[in-house]
């Protein structure tokens, strides 16, 4: 199969070992994967702060640069939801009916990267090797946009050597939440301890999620607190076939 990424502003400004992760799984899995130059952000930034026409020329542009790919994948819940369920808003916001035609025709080939693997090529076993003891934490987008469902877990389940730990009230925010962190940092501050607690009282050393912002804000409290855990993607765990 051949694969086109969307490597996300945060894996190419902030992480881009996650989209390095990402390519190596799905290599692995004997699929090719090409990463279309001309990809800039989703827009999800100026959709929720309320720039709507910002938002949509960056919908135009996606449709645009990933129109000729058959499947797509982005390393994040986050992003792969702005298309998925607010790029049709757009659209029909812009009243643009090709643009309307053409997202509708985008959307069902553009996949966060588990359900990809799980539901998709249906596999759970990716070759990957990491003895540590993880817990997961399933992010906001992950749960309530894209529905990922089970699909991290079960790949996680099936990494060799991974001991995998039950996250106390996962399904918490951790505080992030865009420029909520930013409006609203006191709350913010105080839903990322909570987290914290949460991931600490599993005695995991890794922490890991969908969504690289989450795991930016988690891992930012972790390494303040000096709490000894980590955070990585879920991509960077099943590209691992050592003791990394």
């Amino acid at each position: 199969m051949r694969v086109a990424l969307f490597v996300t502003c945060i894996g190419d400004a902030v992480i881009p070992e996650v989209g390095t992760a990402t390519v190596q799984v799905l290599e692995r899995l004997g699929h090719k994967v090409v990463f279309p130059n001309g990809q800039t952000c989703c827009g999800q930034l100026h959709a929720n702060s309320g720039y709507r026409q910002e938002a949509t020329v960056l919908a135009r542009r996606f449709v645009r640069v990933f129109s000729g790919f058959e499947t797509i994948v982005a390393p994040s819940s986050s992003c792969v939801g702005m298309v998925r369920e607010v790029y049709p808003v757009l659209a029909r916001e812009s009243g643009d009916e090709k643009l309307e035609r053409d997202v509708r025709a985008l959307v069902p080939r553009v996949f966060e990267l588990s359900e990809l693997i799980v539901n998709r090529l249906e596999v759970t076993d990716v070759g990957a090797s990491f003895p540590h003891r993880v817990t997961y934490h399933p992010t906001c987008h992950s749960l309530r946009v894209t529905r990922v469902g089970d699909a991290p877990l079960r790949l996680l389940e099936a990494v060799d050597g991974l001991d995998l730990v039950e996250l106390p009230d996962a399904a918490e925010c951790c505080g992030f939440g865009g420029t909520f962190a930013v409006k609203n940092a006191d709350t913010s501050s105080a839903m990322v301890i909570d987290k914290c607690s949460a991931i600490v009282s599993t005695r995991a050393t890794v922490c890991t999620a969908l969504d690289g912002s989450c795991l930016l804000q988690i891992g930012g409290r972790l390494s303040r607190e000096h709490a000894g855990v980590r955070t990585l993607h879920l991509a960077e765990i099943l590209a691992a076939t050592g003791t990394r």
